[in-house]
């Protein structure tokens, strides 16, 4: 089986086929990345080790997704110093712990500089993670991602969607309009979100199901830290 026959399969069978496969060096990236969009950090990880410094960054996510903070960190340093590390610093830092948003608005400030459009969209969705216990503030940081879909013409993101969603229940004071809008993102979110990924979490937890948001967070290995703190 190739890579491009893994990509086609659905969402509930690709896990255990990719457990089964063994990627040609050739394709050692892509499966990674596969890996990682499936919610299989721990394989994400391996392969992309196996690729050399060329996996560095995809390695370096797919530790953050499980915890291994101080790996990530060590891997994250030696990267080129544009805003998509910036992005990775700014999680690194976040899952730690660490409440300053100043590592997030670095990366916001450098993906604007840079133009990365995807980048500037996941500096926006930590530091509207960072600021939630001020709601408004949030909800301010994460229209600027959905300003840069807008101006892309892509879809926007399904994890930006979701804190945006988590967040618009805390607008209005519980007023039935706010709670229709975040009920109304939260389930778009969830539509565009792969399973096991902090997007899922993140919608199904905006939309109060919990349990379910508890089974996606473990089967996808997500550690503590990658979903709401307040």
């Amino acid at each position: 089986m190739k890579l491009a026959d893994l990509q086609l399969l659905p969402d509930d069978s690709r896990p255990a086929a990719l457990r089964d496969w063994v990627p040609v060096q050739d394709e050692v990236l892509g499966a990674a990345a596969l890996a990682l969009g499936t919610g299989l950090p721990d394989l994400a990880r391996r392969w992309a080790q196996s690729a050399g410094p060329a996996g560095a960054a995809l390695e370096a996510a797919a530790a953050l997704r499980l915890g291994q903070l101080q790996e990530a960190l060590e891997l994250i340093g030696p990267l080129p110093g544009d805003a998509r590390r910036a992005v990775l610093l700014a999680r690194a830092h976040w899952l730690g712990g660490d409440p300053d948003s100043c590592w997030a608005e670095a990366a916001r400030s450098q993906a604007r500089q840079e133009g990365d459009a995807p980048a500037l969209v996941a500096a926006v969705t930590v530091l509207g993670e960072v600021q939630l216990s001020d709601a408004r503030a949030a909800l301010r940081t994460l229209a600027e991602g959905l300003k840069v879909a807008e101006m892309t013409g892509e879809a926007a993101d399904a994890h930006l969607l979701a804190v945006l969603a988590y967040v618009q229940r805390f607008v209005g004071s519980g007023a039935m309009g706010s709670e229709v809008k975040a009920h109304r993102t939260a389930h778009k979110a969830l539509e565009r979100s792969a399973p096991r990924s902090p997007a899922r979490v993140w919608a199904l937890l905006a939309l109060g199901r919990e349990v379910e948001a508890r089974a996606e967070a473990e089967a996808g290995q997500l550690a503590a830290g990658w979903w709401p703190r307040h």
